[in-house]
This record gives structure tokens, sequence and C-alpha cells, in this order.
């Protein structure tokens, strides 16, 4: 009996994981002519997410309102090649390390490491981003499978010792995947031969009002943080962690995010807008709460839960409508918001903040979820 019940349950799993499927299609050609795939991930309670393995980009977000209308809140273009040349930051693995490392050098047992320096933040050279070939513009192996018997898509690279100037060879795995609660979720994991520092995101742009829709000025932002990390004017945190109170950087409780953006404050100056880590309250291994946005005319939610310590808030201050995006529209500045969950910039060079060192025997693991509702 034991026997024909452990029979049934195995036949009644592969039943219901054989229902879950995970189109997907081709996504054009690279520059090098290899072709890119596009998945299809659908909890079938109206959340579609488009994932590439150019770079993990998610492509397309599509999120209903308090209507149930449908609207893609990802900012992007339509195919591989042209992620490739105009847009290959957008909504992608950013990796070996986001943000930035001061003049791209750190020391780390002794022995100093230079990076490539791809960027000139306030004049001064910086390593942005993990170089100019980092994650975001690589071809990663993917592989459909399930989470939760909901539909997934894991994506793995190889990073080569001496990779835009990292030790060790490291080996990372990011697994895409939607949930019943109207989430994306994405789980990091990675390991190393030798110790190199590794500070993994997603650069999605969002928009909740809808792709092309506009700016973002007038979605409400909370964010779960009481302190933030000032930065020169190369935008290198000065070390200080310091209090959001009384500045343009509490958002402890809703705020609009262009409420203050244009004010006098000298770190707005810098960036021209906010281009800020927040050290948000949260610390736990279990995804918490970072931050809220919602879009006030269609009712959309974006909840965003973390393990990570920090959240980077973007606001697309650089754009001037030079980007044409899927709608067929420009974008213009302040087109787009970006919640980048991560550990602090230039950590390798800050001992005061959360050590970003991974050494061989370890296991990265990092989650991050992204849920939609309407209200």
């Amino acid at each position: 009996m034991r026997s024909l019940l452990a029979t049934l349950f195995l036949s009644a799993v592969l039943a219901s994981a054989a229902e879950v499927t995970v189109p997907s299609r081709g996504f054009g050609r690279l520059a090098d002519g290899r072709e890119a795939r596009l998945f299809t991930l659908d909890n079938g309670r109206g959340l579609v997410a488009e994932i590439t393995d150019f770079g993990g980009i998610i492509v397309r977000l599509l999120v209903p309102d308090r209507t149930g209308r449908q609207a893609d809140v990802v900012l992007g273009v339509d195919s591989a090649a042209e992620f490739e040349a105009k847009a290959a930051g957008f909504n992608s693995v950013i990796g070996r390390y986001t943000n930035r490392i001061a003049g791209g050098r750190f020391s780390l047992d002794g022995q100093t490491y230079q990076l490539e320096t791809n960027s000139n933040s306030g004049g001064v050279p910086v390593h942005l981003h993990g170089g100019r070939l980092g994650f975001n513009r690589r071809l990663w192996t993917a592989t459909p499978t399930t989470r939760e018997g909901l539909p997934a898509v894991r994506l793995r690279l190889t990073s080569p010792d001496g990779d835009q100037g990292y030790p060790g060879t490291l080996q990372v795995e990011v697994l895409y995947s939607v949930t019943a609660d109207g989430g994306l979720r994405l789980d990091y994991a990675a390991t190393t031969d030798r110790p190199t520092p590794l500070n993994l995101t997603n650069h999605a742009y969002f928009n909740l009002k809808g792709e092309g829709e506009g700016e973002i000025l007038d979605h409400e932002l909370t964010l779960h943080a009481a302190r933030y990390t000032p930065v020169t004017p190369a935008q290198i945190p000065t070390g200080e962690l310091a209090p959001v109170a009384g500045t343009p950087f509490d958002f402890t409780r809703p705020r609009r995010i262009g409420e203050r953006i244009a004010g006098d404050h000298p770190q707005l100056a810098i960036g021209r807008g906010y281009d800020h880590n927040f050290v948000l309250d949260h610390r736990g291994a279990e995804p918490g709460l970072a931050a809220v946005v919602r879009e006030p005319a269609s009712g959309r939610v974006l909840e965003v839960l973390t393990t990570e310590p920090g959240v980077q808030l973007f606001t697309a201050n650089h754009f001037a409508g030079r980007l044409t995006g899927k709608s067929g529209r420009p974008y213009p500045r302040f087109a787009g918001f970006c919640l980048e969950t991560q550990h602090f910039p230039d950590s390798p060079n800050q001992p005061g903040f959360p050590s970003t060192i991974l050494r061989p025997g370890e296991t990265f693991r990092s989650t991050t979820v992204f849920r939609f509702s309407a209200r």
C-alpha cells in the first residue's frame, strides 16, 4: 500500500510539473552572430514576465491595474541587438560589482587589484557596474524550470579569473520565477575559487503608469531606511551613514518621488536627482520589505523585498529623450525609477560597510522579490 501511495504521489507531482510550460522564442542576434532567446513566465493571475538570456534582462513585465488592465511596467527596447547597442544596462543582471568602486582599485589579502575604469563620475575615473563587459553584456546559459509549481528560468554564467580585472573564477546563477501572489522573484547564487568582491543586482527601470507613459515624479515612495550613504562629487560614498530625517532623502513615510527632487540639497545636485544608496532597516536571512511604490492613477503598487542591506534609488536623471522605447516614444528625464537591491557602493574600500568579499568554500546567496498589486 505504501509503495502504491508513493507511486501515485510521484505521478501527481510529475503530472503537475508537466502542466507548467516556459515558452521561448528567438530574440534576435547579437553583434557576434549568437542568437539570444526570450522566455515567458506567466503566473496565471495577470503577471507575465519575459526574460532574455542576454544579460538576464527583464524585457517585459505585464502587471494589471485596479481595473485589471495589463501594462508593461519596465522600460526597454524590442530586441537583443537593440539592448546590446543602446540599452545594455536596462533591467539586466549587474556584476561582478554593481555600482561604483573608487578608481577601480581595491586591496584584498595584501594584494592590490586594478579594475577597468569605465566611468568618470565627477571627473574621477571609477569602475561602474562590473566594467565595460559586465554581466549585463554576456549571453548566459538558460534552462527553463519551475519553482513552487510555477514557471521559472535558471541562468548560469562562468566569469573567468581576471575578468575585468577581478580575481578568481566565479560561477554565478540567477533563478527568475513568478509567484502566486504577483511577484517576480530573483534568487542569486555564486561560488569562487579565489577571494573576490561580489555585489549583484538587477538594474530594472520601472514606470508603474506603463512603459513610455512619461515621468515617474508623481509615484509615491516609501523606503524602510532611516539612513543613507552620502557621496562625493565622484559619486563615491564618503563612508558616513547619515540620517535621512530632515532631508529630501526621508521616504520613511509615503512621499512623491518628485516632491523635493528639485531642491537645493547639495547631494541632489551631484547626480541631478536621486542616485543614492539607502541603508535598509531590515536585516535577516529572509527577504524583508525594503520599499513600496504606488502610482495613484493606475493604482499599481510595487513592493520590493530583499535580503540585501541596501537599495540604490535612481531616477533616470540623465535621460534626455535620446532613446526611444518599446512604445515608440522617447524617454524623457525621470522616465523611470530604479530600486537596485545591493551591498553598498565602494565597499571593498570602506571598512565600515558590510563586507562584499566572497571566499572559496562559501556560497553567496541573495534574494529580491518585486511584488505587484493594485488598489
